[in-house]
């Protein structure tokens, strides 16, 4: 059993940008013979289906190709969320145990079109053996920007998911329109909070409206009183926050009384740092009510404190919120 502690400041610090949910897509698979390949990029767990089966034989949650008889492999191509340096490769086979690839390999590039067989490809793992049933994780060097992944099975089988944790790399935008400075796709991350019971801190930073309320953060009921749950947002880069929205989608009878936001431009900190240090962060936005299941946004109500880098978003006391999005001017020359 792969030891998960040895690779989760890893995984806290970056985005999974192989996520179909921020824009990632197979484009091309040698074979989906038993599974199609961009079930690989669903964000949710697999899952084991007892006793399905479909056309094609037993239903399986991932990318399985059907068994190779020649001296080939089966590869498939992916498209990653955008431009990214990349730190931490999993390659999931959960329940894949007679039928997963005894080895991959995983190649990159760096493109500004769709790849073809002119592509250069540049090695990022090397052929390495892989655990059936596993989470197998691979750590790197690479300091390249990449756009693409190439996944190599020798010679078949089947990978439940695949991620790629990484920092996406956007070009700074100079001109004077607003943009979501907190979004995922601009860099922006999750990186610590009081509570994750039910849904998970990073969901507040995704494009689009929440599928469900699986698709926001959502605290246990807050029994502590007084107190409130709390998520600390490191901003894609620093600037001065002009609006924020806030989204309830789905969270009708669990949605939270009020909001309020904390900000501050500071250096990089510790988990243990920053929960302490964010307590002494001046307030960008007062508690105001929220509404079910809505969007609300607050300009007039914000406190101008300049330039931020960090906030801390507080729910009181406690529920769930789909999105929060901070609008506002990039730095010149932040990120």
């Amino acid at each position: 059993m792969v030891d998960l502690s040895k690779y989760a400041d890893l995984i806290r610090r970056h985005v999974n940008v192989a996520d179909e949910r921020l824009g990632a897509a197979v484009l091309f698979a040698t074979d989906e013979f038993f599974g199609p390949a961009p079930r690989m990029l669903n964000p949710s767990e697999p899952e084991w289906r007892a006793g399905v089966y479909d056309a094609h034989g037993k239903w399986m949650d991932g990318w399985e190709t059907r068994r190779r008889r020649d001296q080939g492999h089966d590869y498939c191509i992916v498209k990653l969320a955008g431009p990214c340096r990349l730190a931490l490769l999993e390659i999931d086979t959960r329940y894949f145990t007679g039928n997963y690839p005894p080895f991959a390999s995983v190649q990159a590039s760096n493109l500004v079109s769709e790849p073809d067989a002119h592509t250069q490809w540049t090695d990022l793992l090397p052929s390495s053996p892989l655990k059936g049933d596993e989470r197998n994780f691979f750590e790197l060097q690479s300091t390249g920007i990449w756009t693409h992944l190439k996944l190599n099975l020798y010679p078949d089988g089947g990978v439940a998911r695949l991620r790629a944790y990484g920092l996406l790399q956007r070009e700074q935008d100079l001109s004077n329109k607003a943009v979501d400075l907190a979004a995922a796709l601009n860099g922006g991350r999750a990186l610590a909070c009081s509570d994750e019971h039910y849904g998970a801190m990073g969901n507040l930073l995704l494009p689009g409206r929440g599928a469900s309320m699986a698709d926001g953060w959502e605290t246990r009921r807050r029994r502590e009183l007084p107190g409130f749950d709390w998520v600390i947002v490191r901003l894609g880069c620093s600037g001065r926050i002009q609006c924020v929205e806030v989204d309830t989608a789905h969270f009708k009878g669990n949605y939270p009384h009020q909001i309020s936001i904390n900000a501050a431009h500071i250096r990089e900190y510790s988990d243990e740092e920053l929960s302490s240090e964010c307590l002494h962060w001046p307030v960008l936005l007062p508690p105001e009510f929220l509404q079910a299941d809505s969007v609300v946004q607050f300009r007039d109500q914000l406190r101008d404190l300049g330039s931020v880098s960090h906030v801390r978003v507080n729910m009181h006391p406690d529920g769930g919120l789909s999105r929060v999005r901070l609008f506002g001017q990039p730095d010149r020359g932040s990120g």
